[in-house]
Parts: structure tokens; C-alpha cells; sequence
């Protein structure tokens, strides 16, 4: 391949910026009855709500009836916000309901004391992902962020300091729900879930979109624009407005934590560079070069990354080339995930770059648009290659050229050209068997 030739590929063509996805005419229920404790913030939850459907394109309906959970009826949101109910709220009928609701693809959000809801109904519990167990009193603490790229956290920096009330919880969701942001049991007194005790966190669940906040229990909280945004977020996932990967995450290491001593195992191939902003974020800066990870190779491996671009802008997930401060080495050696929502179908978001389109349809249905993070995970096996975006896998492909191989090699982010402003943020690795051949799924 000539260099003229390879520049043609690289650089793509483009034709206008993506639209936004987000459902016409949402509606969220809001459902705070209690049969226990009663928070005296709920009126601020509910205002907040309100106030967040007005600026967001979604109607706000609030209710302590529990006559509300029929079929009919739920049928007509697209989530459903449990706003510090406490104790037995819905009855066998109304449960059912709910349930199928779930099932059918309904959205669910939790406040705070929606964990303090319905210990005997197994499905809640698994839904809202674990129970209240006990309390220590209102003080300061430190929420770690683990999830930037999750449209609840991705405006927050990786530490987060605020007042509230903060719940231990019965069980550790973390093995079959996907953790945002977790509390440093360290920077308050109370904590008992022995330095792992996650506070936020996402899932799917029998069909369904789940996410739950232990924040919320103070009337000052609904007045914190990072908390508004916080629950704004969730919201906006579980009504399909925002999509996420709520996949459970274990095992990752990070090749990249936003800070400037991670990045001393990158090395800047060719013109550009990256820039570092002070909240973790890497943006890019002209090119045609590649920011590439120079501590080790790689051969099984899920590699994870958020990205963002802000327009119609153009980078790219480089893996399987050999070490070299030459990018068109990757280019010619490896192969390329491109981002690039414009461009045609085999060199756009998703597209293993001039080889393989990703399947448009799922591609389009997962994409955040312009403005919003957006995660990949980059799965390496043998000589088979696969994406998912959001959590949705939009692309298969395998290696049959002599001249390539998937099995050993580096992985990198493009900085495509001076046009081109892409960020990324919590480049992780987990490492996998190595294995002769990968089934499908």
C-alpha cells in the first residue's frame, strides 16, 4: 500500500454531524409512597424532577398511589422513579405489574431509601441491585467516580466531595451491576462495607434499565447542580434517552487514570500530540500521529476506553501493530476502530477502519451523539476482533491476512489532523486466556 494510498484511508470523507436519538414524548413516573420512615426531602425530590423533565423534553408525573402500577398505565412511561420509598409500597397485583413492565423494557430509577423498599419481593431487590442495611449520621465524604463515561457521572471528576447521608448496604452489587462511583470509606466514619462499598450504580435487568443513587436523603441535595446532573443522568439512561455500557466491570487495570504519571508508558507517534485537562480528560491536537501505550504488548485482552467527539470530528482505536514511533506502522499493521459517526459505513464509529462496517442498525441505536461520552470495549481473542459501544456489540471481525496478526502487539488513540478534537478518558485493560480458537456468541 502507498503512503498517498494509506492517507486516503486514514483521513476518510465526511457528510454531517449525527442526530440525536432520544424518544419523542418521554414521560417518568414519579412514585414516593412510604410505609416506614418518610424522608422530609421528598417535595424537593419532586420538584427537582419536575424542574429537570421542563429543561430536558420530558413530562413529570408524581404519585403516591399505588392504584398507579396497573399494565395500562405503566405502559405509558418510560421509567419510573422510586423516590425514597420506604417498606411494603405495592401489592401482589401491583407487583406483577411492575414487573412485567421491567420485562417489556420499562426504566427504573432509585433514589437513596428505594433501597429501603420491598425486602420480600426478590424481584425488587435484585432490580434495585441491594438493600439498606444501616446509616451513620449526615457528614462530608468522598465518592470515588470509577464511570466518566456514564451520563450520571460523566460531568464529575474522579472525586467527588459532598454532604449526605450514606447508606451501607446488606450486599455488594458489584458483581452483577455496574459500579459508578463507590464511597472512600475512609473519608467519613460509618462505612461497613469494608472499602469496597459502591453508591451509584447501573444495570439491565430482565429486559429492563436500572439505575440507583444512594444520594438523595437531604432537601439541600436537590438544590446541588452535580447531584441535579447526577440524577438527570440516570434518568435519561433508563428512559433510553442516554445509552451506557451497565455491564458488570471486574478485573480492569488501568493503562490510562487521567493523571499525568499514567502517562508516562505512552509514547506520541508522528506530528500532534494530546493534551491533559485537569479532570482526566486527553484531547487530541492536529496530526496525523498516535498516542500509543509503550509499556507492553498485548495479546488476549478487553480493552475499555470512553471517547468523546464534540462535532463532526475523527479518530480511531488502533490495536495489534507492532512498537514503532511511526503511526502509518499501525495503519499497515494493525487495524483500526474508527470513530467517526459521518463517514461511510466500512470507515465510521464502529467500523474495524476500511475492512468491516459495524452492523448500523445496533450502531446507530447505541451511539451518543456529539457532545456525550460514548464507551468502546475493544475484545481481542486469537485473530478475532470485537466491539461493543454503550454495552451493544455492533461489530465481529477476524483476521485472515498473512500480513497481520491480531495475536501480539500494541494499542493506541489517533490524533487525526488539526480539524479534529476527539477526548478520551479511562483507557483500561483486562488481560484474557489465551485461547487456539473463540467461539461465537
Amino acid at each position: 500500500m502507498t503512503s498517498a494510498a494509506t492517507a486516503a484511508l486514514l483521513i476518510g470523507c465526511v457528510s454531517g454531524p449525527a442526530a440525536s436519538k432520544a424518544p419523542d414524548g418521554a414521560r417518568v413516573l414519579v412514585f414516593s409512597k412510604t410505609a416506614g420512615f418518610r424522608h422530609d426531602s421528598i417535595p424537593e425530590g419532586i420538584a427537582a424532577v419536575r424542574e429537570l423533565g421542563a429543561t430536558n423534553g420530558f413530562t413529570v408525573d408524581a404519585t403516591e398511589d399505588a392504584g398507579a402500577f396497573t399494565a395500562k398505565n405503566l405502559a405509558r412511561y418510560g421509567a419510573v422513579v422510586f423516590l425514597s420509598t420506604t417498606g411494603d409500597v405495592l401489592d401482589a397485583g401491583q407487583q406483577t405489574a411492575f414487573e412485567r413492565y421491567i420485562k417489556r423494557g420499562g426504566g427504573y430509577v432509585g433514589v437513596h431509601a428505594a433501597a429501603d423498599t420491598e425486602y420480600d419481593w426478590a424481584f425488587y431487590g435484585g432490580l434495585a441491585g441491594a438493600y439498606f442495611q444501616s446509616h451513620p449520621a449526615i457528614q462530608p465524604a468522598t465518592v470515588d467516580v470509577e464511570d466518566r463515561g456514564n451520563p450520571a457521572t460523566g460531568h464529575l471528576d474522579p472525586a467527588w466531595n459532598r454532604t449526605d447521608e450514606w447508606y451501607n448496604y446488606r450486599s455488594n452489587p458489584r458483581d452483577h451491576a455496574h459500579v459508578l462511583a463507590s464511597l472512600d470509606e475512609s473519608s467519613y466514619s460509618g462505612g461497613t462495607m469494608s472499602g469496597d462499598h459502591p453508591i451509584a450504580w447501573c444495570q439491565t435487568y430482565q429486559g429492563g434499565r436500572a439505575f440507583y443513587t444512594g444520594g438523595g436523603h437531604t432537601k439541600e441535595s436537590y438544590a446541588e447542580p452535580a447531584f441535579r446532573q447526577h440524577l438527570l443522568g440516570g434518568i435519561r439512561y433508563a428512559v433510553g434517552d442516554a445509552q451506557a455500557d451497565c455491564r458488570p466491570e471486574n478485573g480492569y487495570r488501568p493503562l490510562f487514570d487521567g493523571t499525568a504519571e499514567s502517562l508516562s508508558a505512552w509514547r506520541q507517534a508522528g506530528p500532534g500530540s494530546f493534551s491533559r485537562s485537569d479532570d482526566g480528560t486527553l484531547t487530541s491536537n492536529g496530526g496525523l500521529g498516535m498516542l500509543w501505550y509503550a509499556g507492553s504488548g498485548f495479546g488476549a485482552y478487553s480493552l475499555k476506553l470512553d471517547w468523546k467527539v464534540d462535532g463532526d470530528d475523527n479518530s480511531g482505536v488502533f490495536v495489534g501493530f507492532p512498537a514503532s514511533d511511526d503511526p502509518w506502522s499501525a495503519v499497515n499493521n494493525g487495524y483500526e476502530v474508527q470513530i467517526d459517526a459521518t463517514d461511510v459505513p466500512e470507515r465510521t464509529t464502529g467500523s474495524v477502519y476500511s475492512f468491516q462496517s459495524a452492523d448500523i442498525g445496533k450502531r446507530d441505536r447505541a451511539l451518543n451523539p456529539p457532545g456525550e461520552w460514548n464507551t468502546y470495549e475493544i475484545r481481542v481473542e486469537g485473530e478475532r476482533l470485537r466491539v461493543w459501544l454503550n454495552g451493544v456489540r455492533i461489530n465481529d471481525f477476524t483476521n485472515t491476512d498473512p500480513a497481520r496478526s491480531l495475536r501480539d502487539g500494541q494499542v493506541g488513540i489517533q490524533n487525526h489532523g488539526a480539524d479534529d478534537q476527539v477526548s478520551f478518558r479511562d483507557i483500561r485493560i483486562k488481560e484474557l486466556p489465551v485461547r487456539s480458537a473463540v467461539p461465537g456468541d
